[in-house]
């Protein structure tokens, strides 16, 4: 049985010449250029965005000012005809999980048989993306680095110290408060590229805490899980979970 996320139509290819703010890229698209919504306003990586391919995807509301979002980026040449591609969309990782979480795909993380997948449950002062059965399940879509080898076509800039960390500390702090009354919480890095074993390759400004946070929410019994999926102009594959040690 096929559980691939399968696509509505597929997704078009492009070149992304200018990253003009977090929201916007300009992409050339069969020889028009487009202003196309960037699905994420933080860093992707230390890549300068000139000369970059993409995947986009067509909106299906014509009111909205963008006809197009870049679901994906390679840092493989132009001319090269199979690509590898690096899925940029946060949200969009949220529907891939739910799909595979729906389907099986994750039968190791939560069990096997039929049990409900719930979004957005509110958790204390947060709300976490998903409970399934007696487990809540967050989900996180790093990409300030990116754990992927460039090629000298591709122009990079120094990578600042990254400061937004308050989410995700808070985040791993419910998840741990959820214990009390639930068997299970698990936090989920989700990579929409082959990445080999996340590690944090741009320290935070408030590093150490972080990790502190970290280190009490996993000896309180969170897991931490890593999914790699594939994405194409046709789908979304699920390649590999695993249990993640840090």
């Amino acid at each position: 049985m096929n559980n691939d996320f399968v696509f509505e139509e597929p997704l078009l290819e492009g070149v992304i010449l200018k990253r003009r703010n977090r929201f916007i890229m300009e992409v050339e698209h069969d020889g028009t250029i487009h202003d196309c919504h960037c699905p994420t306003t933080g860093r992707i990586g230390n890549i300068v965005f000139e000369d970059i391919p993409c995947l986009l995807s067509r909106s299906k509301d014509p009111a909205r000012k963008t006809a197009y979002t870049v679901e994906a980026i390679s840092l493989d040449l132009r001319s090269q005809p199979e690509k590898n591609w690096i899925g940029i969309n946060q949200n969009a990782a949220n529907r891939y999980v739910e799909h595979f979480l729906k389907n099986g795909g994750f039968s190791k993380m939560v069990g096997e048989g039929e049990q409900e997948v719930m979004r957005e449950q509110k958790l204390g002062i947060s709300k976490l993306d998903f409970r399934i059965g007696d487990t809540y399940l967050e989900v996180k879509t790093p990409l300030v680095s990116l754990q992927v080898e460039c090629g000298s076509h591709i122009k990079t800039t120094k990578a600042a110290p990254f400061s937004s960390t308050d989410r995700f500390v808070k985040h791993i702090n419910e998840l741990a408060n959820s214990l009390n009354d639930n068997k299970r919480a698990i936090m989920l890095l989700c990579f929409i590229y082959d990445n080999p074993g996340f590690v944090v390759g741009v320290r935070s400004t408030n590093s150490n805490y972080v990790g502190e946070q970290v280190q009490k929410s996993t000896s309180k019994g969170v897991e931490i899980w890593q999914v790699n999926f594939r994405i194409t102009p046709q789908k979304v594959e699920m390649m590999r979970y695993f249990p993640s040690i840090h």
